[in-house]
């Protein structure tokens, strides 16, 4: 069995700036597999990754664990429920946690926010969602966060360049609004602030930012082999692409071989 390679989860949250209300907050400590459902997703094609529930290599606490993909060339899919909610009127925050414990090669590790009804032991890279974040490392030319918002069906990127980090040290977010103070930040952490200002073709809609029925948070990734990754240029690695963003070309690379269901890495 392969290096774990996409870290640990410490820490994943969801809060309103306005009200300082926390609609979920996971630290997975004990009882944490009773918050969460693990997918069935890729079972069929033995090509689902196990999660472990463990404080890694390097920890200053054996007791503060996350969970922790266990092998290489996996897709990895597991999602919570919480109470029902809208963001109107509200800055929502969201944002998790993360750590390498080594180097990594290629791997899309994505947090997602889903509305309305799902079937959590079906959730997966296909599965429908409202907004999607996280960093996409893959060879030497992606290496960035992706941001996608939902509007009307169409998923929307972020047009502009977020650089993500990819060594095996404790980070904390540097361009935090000072109104966000991160001082228990002891890995990489990822912050994205949900406003109205995502879209480049404005439309006259002034609830365009909000997502009135919010339900489910899932994790969604996917983590390629050493050697199948080492040396690799993203954009050589083109065939058979497709998009799911709205306005990109087909510069997205798919990491599923066999042809089925595909997270897609698109260029921001």
């Amino acid at each position: 069995m392969a290096n774990p390679k996409l870290l640990s989860l410490i820490l994943f949250s969801l809060f309103a700036i306005t009200s300082a209300k926390v609609f979920f907050e996971e630290r997975f400590e004990d009882g944490w597999e009773n918050r969460w459902v693990v997918s069935d997703w890729k079972k069929d094609e033995n090509t689902a990754g196990v999660w472990n529930h463990t404080s890694g290599k390097w920890n200053g606490d054996p007791n503060d664990k996350g969970i922790q993909t266990s092998e290489d060339y996996r897709f990895y899919a597991i999602s919570a429920e919480f109470p029902e909610f809208s963001n109107k009127d509200q800055t929502l925050v969201f944002q998790f946690s993360v750590k390498h414990e080594q180097k990594l090669d290629c791997g899309g590790g994505y947090m997602k926010l889903l509305s309305g009804e799902v079937d959590q032991k079906k959730f997966g890279g296909d599965t429908s969602y409202s907004i999607m974040f996280g960093p996409d490392i893959c060879g030497y030319s992606t290496k960035k966060v992706h941001a996608i918002l939902n509007y009307n069906e169409t998923n929307h990127l972020i047009k502009k360049e977020v650089p993500c980090e990819t060594d095996q040290l404790s980070h904390g977010y540097d361009d935090i609004p000072k109104e966000l103070p991160d001082p228990d930040a002891k890995s990489s952490t990822y912050i994205i602030l949900i406003k109205c200002e995502c879209f480049t073709d404005y439309k006259d809609d002034p609830e365009l930012y909000v997502y009135p029925s919010l339900r489910y948070v899932g994790i969604e990734l996917w983590q390629e082999a050493v050697e199948d990754a080492a040396g690799s240029d993203a954009e050589d690695e083109d065939e058979g692409e497709t998009s799911d963003v709205e306005g990109e070309d087909s510069d997205a690379e798919t990491k599923d071989k066999d042809g089925g269901d595909e997270e897609l890495h698109d260029e921001l």
